[in-house]
């Protein structure tokens, strides 16, 4: 199977069947069936796209119920370490970080289901990353964890000095301080 699980339930790392040959390669980046058969039923209603320098980070951002979103995350150029915090309350992981880069290269994508705070990182001198959304934007749901919680112990693998941060993402709540809407369903 194209998925592999990780220590945290319900978030997944998704590997597609990359075909190659001389003239370059050819992959399925999203097909219905596949996540179907995993059980995965999704109706992906938006794709957003960003491109970003070297340095910047950009989360830990969610949005809260009843526009919370499941999200696929993708690298179209250059690399990111991709960032998710479990914040389901009642979750044997709570709190708990998780990390991978996803890159171009590697063309691993992340499938973040609701209840995870989102974040990445840019470690290439240029990055673009599309990711599936499976519920629309909803500024008022809009909400997030500070990207630097000294708590979550987060390693951003920049350099110091390097990071670029949005001013609105510099002034998030710490995890200890935010009571969390996300409940643990045990799958």
């Amino acid at each position: 199977m194209p998925f592999t699980t990780t220590q945290i339930p319900g978030l997944l790392i998704f590997e597609p069947q990359v075909h190659g040959d001389s003239r370059g390669y050819f992959f399925e980046s999203y097909n219905e069936n596949t996540f179907q058969a995993q059980g995965l039923n999704f109706r992906w209603v938006q794709d957003n796209q960003s491109s970003s320098c070297y340095g910047v980070i950009r989360g830990l951002h969610f949005q809260t119920p009843p526009n919370a979103q499941t999200k696929l995350i993708r690298v179209l150029r250059g690399s990111i370490l991709d960032v998710v915090v479990d914040i389901r309350k009642g979750s044997p992981s709570y709190g708990q970080v998780f990390s991978i880069e996803l890159s171009s290269e590697n063309k691993k994508q992340l499938l973040v289901p609701r209840g995870f705070a989102h974040g990445f990182s840019v470690l290439s001198e240029q990055a673009e990353v599309l990711y599936k959304c499976d519920s629309l934007y909803h500024k008022p749901s809009e909400q997030g964890i500070l990207f630097s919680d000294p708590d979550l112990k987060i390693d951003w693998k920049i350099q110091a000095g390097k990071a670029i941060v949005s001013d609105k993402d510099q002034v998030l709540p710490v995890l200890k301080d935010f009571d969390s809407p996300f409940y643990f369903s045990g799958s």
